[in-house]
């Protein structure tokens, strides 16, 4: 058989890098296969939030609306930066009630709207990193950030997920390994950029409590009023955050930073990436935004336009009719609140299942990590492909990640999360 590499000399050598199955999809065929062969099978591998009954779970508010949305609104281009009414609902759902006392203390706020979380994700790393960069990570993160940051051209810097040892200064928040991790970006870059996943962590539920995100956020600041002429881009992707206890803790955070007399540095910009599939259950639909603050207003329009032709260059336009139909369901009073009654069962779902993960691992001792709000939690493991093979025998499906297994308690029933927590102490035992 002829190589690849020479058969197919039409495909650049960037583009050869490209192989494999994303492990996600793969290991929810295995199960998908095992349910369709007859198996009590157990589906803890997807991403999408799904009902005690497997199906798909839909906000029924959300799912109204559209059906009642004009054929305009389906078929229409949007413009290129988005709808103006989602534009400032994104602007809105990123911060919730601290908006107002953000804008009194003089930041500014822009929106762009992008093909669900992932595009937000996109305009971030190819505009706020030079090609060569490193961006700073948590080293457990989703997969697909990867793909990209090196599609951008961009690598990966990590610090821990954990400190080596409990804080009670910063819970759940290893200050010192960012800390060094960004100085030594700064060291070597003309521009740092962090992501920070949170809350509701993909893929450990983790969610960083106050302290320890005004400690983050202190220290992320002073080190751009240190290094005046490094541009300094926290991203915080929201994908999960209205599904988390304190849905707009970021924005009190940066509120609280700044009552407390830091200063905002020219060269810092905060960005949320939101993701409209998880909080409205549209995930078809490609619906997202990235939002942007900043102090000076210029940079601020400046920033509008540059993630608007960025859009242009590469998905032209984001999809129009959820744009649409949620900002007219967030418009008045009874359509928001009708929204969050409904979100607030899905979240109870999740409350729900994640209690009883919890409990019975510490019933059965399962060393499961810290996990609070969203759609997963974690095992972390020296070797997770053996955990969830030995967890696929008993018809348990987990998804195997970098540092260990991901349990997708979006997608498992709550009379099946005890068998969860049982395989994974019976895959622990054997895979020692």
């Amino acid at each position: 058989m002829v190589e690849d590499a020479i058969a197919m000399q039409y495909l650049a050598t960037h583009g050869q890098d490209k192989a494999g199955n994303d492990v996600i999809f793969s290991w929810f065929a295995r199960y998908q296969n095992a349910a369709a062969a007859g198996a009590d099978a157990v589906n803890g591998t997807v991403g999408a939030l799904l009902e005690d009954d497997g199906n798909l779970a839909i906000n029924t508010v959300v799912d109204a609306a559209l059906r009642q949305a004009p054929p305009q609104e389906f078929a229409a281009y949007a413009p290129l930066k988005g709808l103006p009414s989602f534009l400032d609902l994104s602007v809105s759902l990123a911060l919730g009630e601290h908006r107002a006392t953000l804008e009194s203390l003089g930041v500014h706020a822009g929106a762009t709207a992008t093909p669900g979380g992932s595009g937000a994700l996109f305009l971030a790393a190819a505009n706020f990193a030079e090609r060569g960069d490193a961006v700073l990570l948590r080293d457990r993160y989703w997969g697909p950030y990867t793909g990209f940051l090196k599609g951008c051209g961009l690598d990966v810097a990590t610090y821990p997920l954990l400190p080596s040892s409990p804080s009670e200064q910063t819970p759940y928040l290893d200050l010192s390994g960012f800390s060094d991790a960004l100085e030594d970006l700064v060291g070597r870059q003309n521009t740092v950029m962090t992501w920070l996943n949170d809350p509701a962590h993909n893929p450990t539920g983790l969610s960083l409590p106050s302290e320890s995100r005004f400690e983050l956020l202190k220290t992320f600041m002073e080190s751009a009023m240190r290094n005046e002429h490094t541009g300094h881009t926290l991203l915080i992707d929201a994908a999960y955050h209205l599904y988390a206890d304190e849905p707009h803790g970021w924005g009190a955070t940066v509120a609280e930073a700044l009552e407390a007399g830091l200063p905002w540095p020219e060269n810092l910009l905060v960005c949320f990436a939101l993701s409209m599939s998880k909080s409205h259950t549209v995930y078809g639909l490609r619906t997202g935004a990235l939002v942007h603050l900043h102090p000076d207003l210029h940079s601020v329009q400046r920033l509008n336009d540059v993630m608007g032709v960025t859009g242009r260059q590469t998905w032209s336009a984001s999809p129009r009719v959820a744009q649409h139909v949620l900002s007219e369901l967030h418009a008045t009073t009874e359509g928001g609140s009708a929204w969050s009654s409904e979100r607030d069962r899905l979240a109870q779902l999740l409350t729900d299942r994640r209690t009883t993960f919890i409990e019975a691992c510490q019933r059965l001792g399962v060393d499961v990590n810290p996990s609070h709000d969203g759609f997963f939690a974690w095992y972390e493991c020296p070797n997770p492909a053996a955990v969830a093979e030995a967890c696929a025998e008993q018809h348990v499906y987990l998804v195997p990640l970098t540092g260990g297994v991901r349990i997708g308690l979006c997608a498992v029933p709550e009379e099946q999360v005890v068998r969860v927590a049982e395989a994974l102490g019976h895959a622990a035992g054997g895979t020692q």
